[in-house]
C-alpha cells in the first residue's frame, strides 16, 4: 500500500503559477506510476497528467499541455505538478493518485490509491 499527501495549493491570479507536491509513504514509491486529477464543483474528476515509475514517460490532458509539467523524485518519494499560465478554469481540487500500471491512465478507475486533495483557486 501507499499513502499520498498533497500540498502546495492556494489562491493565485490568472497568469500565475503554483507547484503542487504529493508525498508518498513507504519504500515502494518507484514501483508505482503516478497521476494528477482535478475536480471542480459540480463536475466529474478529470485527468490532468501522469508519469511513469521511472519518470521517462509523461502524459497530459490537452487542456493543460504546454502549461503544466509533471515530474517525480523517487529519492524523495514525491511527485510534482508545476502549473504555469494558470486560468480561472483551472480552479479545482487537485488529487494525486498511484497505480501499478498506466493501462487506464486517463480515468480515475485506473488508479488504486488517492490522496485527500489540495485546493487550487485561480482568480480572474
Amino acid at each position: 500500500q501507499v499513502q499520498l499527501v498533497e500540498s502546495g495549493g492556494g489562491l493565485v491570479q490568472a497568469g500565475g503559477s503554483l507547484r503542487l507536491s504529493c508525498a508518498a509513504s513507504g519504500r515502494t514509491f518507484n514501483t508505482y506510476d503516478m497521476g494528477w486529477f482535478r475536480q471542480a464543483p459540480g463536475k466529474e474528476r478529470e485527468f490532468v497528467a501522469a508519469i511513469s515509475r521511472s519518470g521517462a514517460s509523461t502524459y497530459y490532458a490537452g487542456s493543460v499541455k504546454g502549461r503544466f509539467t509533471i515530474s517525480r523524485d523517487n529519492a524523495k518519494n514525491t511527485v510534482y505538478l508545476q502549473m504555469n499560465s494558470l486560468k480561472p478554469e483551472d480552479t479545482a481540487v487537485y488529487y494525486c493518485a498511484a497505480t501499478g500500471n498506466l493501462l487506464n491512465l486517463w480515468v480515475p478507475a485506473g488508479y488504486d490509491y488517492w490522496g485527500q486533495g489540495t485546493q487550487a483557486t485561480v482568480s480572474s
